[in-house]
Parts: C-alpha cells; sequence; structure tokens
C-alpha cells in the first residue's frame, strides 16, 4: 500500500517523486479499472445480442417498447422485449439496451421519450437491496423461458 504522505524530513526532490509516482500510481489503476469496465460491457453486450438472436430464432416478435415511472408509460419510438416484467429494462431489436424507469419532462410526455442505449452490466440491480440483483444471463435465460415457453435448460419442452 503506498504511503499517504512523503516521509518526514524528506528532500523537496524526494517529496516531488514521491508526488509523481503517487499520481502514477492513481493513473495505472483507473486505467486498470476503465479496462474492467469495458470487458464487463462488452461481454454484457454479447449476452443481449445472442438473446436477441434466439428471439429472432424463434420468432418471437418485438413489441414497443414504453418508458416511466410509478405511471402510465410513454412512447420512445423504439422496438424491442422487456428484460423484465415491470418493463424497468428492455432491449432494442438492434441489441442495445435500455433503462426504461425513467420520469418523462411534460414535453416528453405529449411528444414520446427519446432514450440513449446505456452500457449492459453483467449482474442487473448491482447495489440493490437482497433480492434485487441477478446475472445477466440468469435474468435472460429466465425471460426466454418466459417469452418463448420454453425450458432454457430443455428446449423443446
Amino acid at each position: 500500500m503506498p504511503e499517504a504522505a512523503p516521509p518526514a524530513g524528506a528532500a523537496p526532490d524526494d517529496a516531488e517523486d514521491w508526488r509523481r509516482r503517487r499520481s502514477e500510481d492513481a493513473e495505472a489503476r483507473a486505467a486498470v479499472h476503465e479496462r474492467a469496465r469495458a470487458e464487463e460491457h462488452r461481454r454484457a453486450r454479447d449476452l443481449l445480442a445472442g438473446f436477441v438472436a434466439e428471439l429472432h430464432r424463434r420468432g418471437i416478435p418485438p413489441v414497443a417498447l414504453r418508458a416511466g415511472a410509478d405511471g402510465p408509460r410513454h412512447r420512445t419510438g423504439l422496438q424491442g422485449w422487456y428484460l423484465k416484467r415491470n418493463g424497468s429494462l428492455g432491449v432494442s431489436t438492434e441489441g442495445d439496451y435500455y433503462v426504461l424507469a425513467v420520469v418523462p419532462s411534460l414535453r416528453e410526455r405529449l411528444t414520446g421519450i427519446r432514450l440513449q442505449p446505456g452500457d449492459p452490466p453483467l449482474q442487473v440491480g448491482r447495489g440493490a437491496r437482497d433480492g434485487e440483483s441477478v446475472a445477466l444471463a440468469e435474468l435472460l435465460r429466465q425471460r426466454l423461458a418466459e417469452l418463448g415457453g420454453e425450458s432454457p435448460e430443455h428446449p423443446g419442452h
């Protein structure tokens, strides 16, 4: 673990070197974290792409995705499938991930909500209350079974 402060009585050059090393260490840790996040999102996007391909293969038609929170749902202009039964998450026909639990502005209530795709997590609901977090792969298996009428463990049954 790096020291929190330069050694007492350190020469100015030593203190500057210590600060530079601390800064480089922090930058290196941030870069590692960012690479891990990017890899997580890439893997999650791959899972979503497989999910969408399987829905197409099974002939399960997309629906108009609607967004809102605690009240009426509003148009988004998106076609896709809900990932959660409560309609809070969705995936478009292109495999893009959307958080649909949003509070629309007055203008959006009238004209529809324009959403931007987000970076999908491998663990949906991370940091939520116990029982509200689920692995994306498991959520997709459950949803595929619900939408397709087949058990993901026993296709065709």
